[in-house]
């Protein structure tokens, strides 16, 4: 195997990549992304002195300590422009796509403890952009761009994910300027929801590159093993053979009861029980290639071999999967293709004797989200949970018991990259309370559902 190098800038082109092994990434991804961006506004009357501003990702140290943490773009930063480093801010004429980044301007000491200080006109050839200027001349730029009567247009709105706000560009001086906060949000979140083929190439490599790293640490497993081993198995082979310096979220490696723990594997429970002769293990890990996000789920038996009873669960799974798997397409209702995971799920369940009775009667009391209480999947991109799901011009979200989890509830259209993740749980407290409800627990089989207490869980994410 080669070992990764370090990105790559030559031959005339920029690009990036991690080694001869890894996928090149042209920057001309950032300048479609750009002119796509600037052509939805101009279609919304903005034109000469509209200019987007942005501000890019800090360097951030574990609390009060100066141990620095690996450092990962602001993602929409990174979507506009692909610059890797730290402190930067970019603006884009709305008029013109004239592209001007700022770069801070470094203390000569940074060449001792960080290596050469790269000069404006190389960052400008490495990212293919009009201009290179240092931050502390921005204000002055922007008034050029700008010119007295214009407007610049910073980014914030309120990630319907996490609930928290977009980091909105600011600085010294900005009070000067006629400022728009309220535009650009909806419109470059729009823009990602819809990828390029150049990024699709991406989510693409950073799939496969997952996907291997899945079946190494399928090839390893062995009953006795540390789930956290198996995390560093993928890890090591998404890094090694991949060059994925991230993971795209939390790894998620249950066994046993702790596959029914849907975000299992946080500091509470840091992926650390033993692995069992027996037990099906649910791994959910996803590695990340230039910020590009990859989410795959595997499920099955630490020793290779299912049980019956995991055997009726996955295949009730499966069913669900490829259900919705031939019924997705642009035109469908996301929402639609979550109810029909349920359907077919209890229908599979019904087969193997843990539930009873008409599943549309169950549809009717909601009895799918009792075993799935998650959404179906969620849009895809530079975040795991990308952005665009619950814009303003968009269905909302549904309030039903999971159906709420969903993260969009949008239509689907070409070019929408999402994940489908139908799941099957046994989770005691959800048991319990569907039990306590006359209206689900009459379709319950009860020595059934005893006999899957402590079972765990199957999710099959693609």
């Amino acid at each position: 195997d080669k070992k990764p190098s370090p990105p790559s800038y030559k031959d005339g082109a920029a690009y990036f990549d991690m080694g001869e092994h890894t996928l090149r990434v042209p920057m001309t991804l950032h300048a479609e992304n750009r002119q796509r961006l600037v052509k939805n506004l101009a279609n919304r009357g903005l034109g000469q002195g509209s200019v987007v501003l942005l501000q890019g990702g800090e360097d951030t140290t574990r609390y009060s300590g100066d141990a620095e943490n690996v450092f990962r773009q602001e993602t929409y930063f990174h979507w506009a422009f692909g610059v890797l480093e730290p402190g930067w801010y970019g603006a884009v004429d709305v008029a013109t796509g004239r592209t001007v980044l700022f770069s801070p301007r470094l203390p000569a000491e940074y060449a001792t403890w960080m290596g050469r200080i790269r000069p404006p006109q190389e960052f400008r050839e490495r990212y293919q952009v009009d201009e290179v200027r240092y931050v502390d001349e921005i204000a002055d730029v922007l008034r050029e761009m700008t010119g007295q009567d214009g407007t610049l247009y910073t980014l914030r709105g309120v990630n319907t994910d996490s609930d928290k706000t977009t980091l909105e560009a600011a600085f010294d001086g900005i009070s000067r300027f006629r400022v728009n906060n309220t535009v650009l949000h909806d419109e470059i979140a729009e823009c990602r929801v819809h990828k390029t083929k150049a990024e699709l190439e991406v989510l693409r490599f950073a799939a496969r590159v997952s996907a291997a790293a899945h079946r190494s640490v399928m090839r390893k497993i062995r009953p006795g093993m540390k789930e956290y081993q198996l995390e560093a198995l993928f890890q090591y082979h998404s890094y090694y053979h991949g060059g994925c310096r991230h993971q795209a979220y939390t790894s998620i490696c249950g066994s046993g009861c702790n596959a029914a723990t849907l975000h299992y594997g946080h500091a509470g429970d840091p992926n650390s029980r033993t692995v069992g002769d027996g037990d099906i293990c649910l791994f959910d890990m996803g590695a990340e290639y230039y910020g590009y996000t990859s989410d795959i789920t595997c499920s099955f038996p630490a020793n290779g071999k299912f049980t019956d009873d995991q055997k009726l669960i996955y295949n009730t799974v499966l069913r669900a999967s490829l259900a919705v798997m031939a019924a997705v397409r642009p035109g469908v209702s996301w929402v639609d293709m979550h109810r029909l995971a349920y359907r077919k799920m209890l229908e599979a369940l019904k087969e193997g004797g843990v539930v009873q009775g008409d599943v549309d009667q169950m549809m009717e009391v909601n009895l799918g989200s009792v075993f799935q209480p998650h959404g179906l999947g969620h849009l895809l991109g530079l975040d795991v949970h990308d952005v665009g799901g619950y814009l303003e011009q968009y269905p909302p979200r549904p309030t039903q018991a999971g159906f709420r989890s969903l993260r969009t509830a949008r239509v689907l259209e070409e070019n929408m990259v999402l994940t489908i993740e139908p799941g099957c749980y046994f989770i005691d407290h959800l048991l319990d309370q569907a039990l306590a409800n006359p209206e689900q627990a009459r379709f319950l089989v009860p020595e059934a559902i005893a006999r899957f207490r402590g079972f765990g869980g199957v999710r099959i994410e693609d």
